[in-house]
């Protein structure tokens, strides 16, 4: 008798078990952690703002379509406020602390070259948002990036200079890592262009007021342009003093002028200047081939229906990280680093803001000169000097 209860017992343990199992909730799949790190405030947060804004609007849009393959996508972001020494602490606690899956950020070249070896390290995909040559140039195997480089920038502004009869000018750069890395580029090659830097000045982050060094450039006979290589606040504040020197030279500057907020910052001092930048720039005033055309449409208009502000270029940069991350862990089929990094690598045809992505193992950037236009800054307005090539060469 006792054995048959003992039976009796355990089969309805084993069909109480068996219930438990058919009706327990489905185990939620892990999400896809993304790191960002960027600069809401501080003097890159006109970089950073519209990055960190391009992110969570696409982050929530592609959780309301199901994820990738079924997993939501965490965002964990940490507020660098345009420091170098938070931007390093930010990613050690995005790698240590919450275990993500992919890094993105950098609103300057400052902060994004800094955390290159806390990635490689970590062997973590790092996909940067800045300018700088040197995040990529030499090829690092965890890191790659979507904005354009200074080589990029110089090759386009030296072009456009050797085409106008320009051979003497002046340079005047920010001693910061994209500044550096400019000037650095600009030495370089001017020989190839044939054109002679005739003074050379630099100054350091933060400062009020170039006017030392806009004095020697004053000073210097037989100037016929300038070259200013910097971003943010400080492109703004040497282009003031620039003109209020009374200096009427032509004037250059680099991609990270490439925004509304440095039409505000240097007012009437901005009229005139060239400088190349993607063509994101120039959404709603031109047509570009058809997959560019609608990769720029679908930006343009989700992100000013969300923020009911303009586009902006470093906005563009963060949303082609983004959808480079993710089309890679789509491919992948997986989050498992090396495959990520493997996926993101072989990335092929991938059409960004920027223009059509093709990586290799010798180039973590992928993007040509095809998308990246010469501007020219006339009534306060970005104006296209030249068509974006529809050729899409490298």
């Amino acid at each position: 008798m006792f054995k048959l209860s003992l039976f009796r017992n355990t089969g309805w343990a084993l069909c109480l078990l068996f219930a438990a199992n058919v009706f327990a909730a489905p185990e939620k799949p892990r999400p896809i952690k993304i790191g960002t790190f960027l600069s809401e405030s501080g003097a890159y947060a006109w970089h950073g703002l519209p990055a960190i804004e391009s992110i969570r609007l696409y982050v929530q849009r592609i959780n309301q379509q199901g994820g990738i393959h079924g997993r939501p996508i965490e965002l964990i972001h940490f507020n660098t406020r345009s420091s170098v020494r938070l931007a390093r602490e930010s990613v050690r606690r995005l790698i240590n602390d919450h275990n993500v899956d992919i890094l993105l950020g950098g609103s300057n070249s400052g902060a994004a070259v800094s955390v290159i070896p806390l990635a490689e390290k970590a062997r973590i995909p790092y996909i940067a948002l800045a300018g700088s040559s040197a995040i990529v140039d030499p090829v690092k195997r965890w890191v790659f990036k979507t904005p354009h480089t200074d080589q990029m920038v110089v090759d386009k502004i030296f072009s456009d200079m050797k085409q106008r009869g320009i051979r003497r000018i002046g340079l005047i750069s920010s001693s910061a890592d994209f500044g550096r890395s400019g000037r650095k580029q600009a030495i370089t090659m001017a020989a190839g262009f044939g054109i002679e830097i005739a003074v050379d000045e630099h100054y350091a982050p933060r400062v009020l007021s170039v006017s030392e060094q806009v004095g020697k450039i004053a000073r210097t006979p037989d100037l016929q342009a300038l070259l200013v290589f910097s971003s943010g606040a400080g492109a703004a504040m040497v282009t003031r003093e620039v003109r209020q020197a009374g200096i009427e030279l032509p004037l250059y500057e680099s991609q990270g002028v490439a925004s509304d907020i440095f039409l505000k910052l240097a007012g009437d001092a901005a009229e005139g200047i060239r400088f190349p930048a993607p063509a994101l720039l120039l959404s709603g005033k031109m047509r570009f081939p058809v997959a560019q055309q609608r990769v720029i449409d679908d930006y343009t208009k989700h992100f000013e229906a969300a923020y009911d502000k303009p586009v902006s270029v470093f906005g563009g940069h963060a949303y082609d990280g983004l959808m480079l991350a993710l089309n890679a862990i789509r491919r992948a089929g997986t989050t498992e680093s090396e495959a990520v990094r493997q996926a993101l690598e072989s990335t092929r045809g991938f059409i960004s803001t920027s223009g059509p992505v093709n990586m290799s193992s010798l180039d973590h950037l992928g993007i040509g000169l095809s998308m990246f236009p010469m501007i020219e800054i006339r009534n306060g307005r970005f104006s296209a000097l030249e068509r974006p090539s529809t050729a899409w060469l490298h």
